[in-house]
């Protein structure tokens, strides 16, 4: 379902591009970052973009991942996924990369800090985000209840949440780390609790807090979907009725 224009805390979003969409005029000169409105893999780049104040310097596309169309893969990213950044004459993808290279690349407040403790962690949860995805929806996509790696998965993050003591989010402060996993957590939080009916936050006051604190976060909060409609879109997904 294509996406019609809307306004995101001021931003007016483009219409979603379709089969039947002109491209833009690839390698002009103009930084794009590619996203599906409502990917959450797209989303943690659109964040990151937001975190670093690049909105007039990133371009979004956006593009309707249910009527892709054919030149996004021919003409701009191989692997035909979003989301993916046509920057500098060249065209970077894969969404824990993405991140990476958009704090790396571009003006804005540093996403990682330098303290080497900190940043080590950060590569460590960074690397095991992957993994926490396969394990919160892997009983959605099979249709089972919770399994054990569901559980052990949520505890694993409640714990990374108490390592550091100067503030709410994984490295303390506000960081990579923390858009690597939030978009996951919104709809996994939406799913389980209305699919589920099991509150992912429920005896995790880490978690619970960290949801809390990132919904105060203007530049994630831009970036948010209504929950029904995750939350319809995952049924149609899964073929629930």
């Amino acid at each position: 379902m294509a996406a019609a224009a809307r306004s995101s805390a001021g931003e007016v979003l483009p219409p979603a591009l379709g089969a039947v969409s002109e491209p833009p005029p690839l390698f002009d000169g103009t930084t794009r970052l590619y996203i599906c409105y409502f990917c959450p893999f797209a989303q943690r780049a659109w964040v990151t973009r937001n975190c670093k104040g690049l909105r007039e310097e990133i371009k979004l596309v956006g593009i309707d991942l249910q009527d892709k169309p054919a030149w996004y893969k021919e003409k701009v990213y191989p692997r035909g996924t979003v989301p993916s950044l046509e920057h500098d004459g060249k065209v970077t993808g894969e969404s824990l990369d993405l991140i990476k290279y958009i704090d790396s690349n571009f003006e804005g407040p540093a996403l990682l800090p330098q303290d080497p403790a900190k940043r080590q962690f950060a590569d460590e949860l960074i690397a095991y985000a992957g993994a926490f995805t396969k394990a919160l929806y892997s009983p959605l996509t099979s249709q089972v209840d919770m399994s054990d790696d569901t559980v052990a998965a949520l505890d694993k993050i409640e714990a990374a949440l108490s390592k550091f003591s100067d503030g709410p989010f994984f490295l303390g402060q506000f960081s990579l780390a923390d858009i690597a996993y939030v978009t996951i957590l919104e709809r996994v939080q939406i799913y389980y609790s209305h699919l589920r009916n099991y509150e992912i936050a429920k005896g995790r006051p880490n978690l619970e807090k960290y949801i809390e604190e990132m919904n105060k976060i203007e530049a994630y909060t831009q970036t948010k979907n209504e929950p029904l409609n995750l939350l319809d879109m995952a049924k149609r997904h899964l073929k629930i009725a």
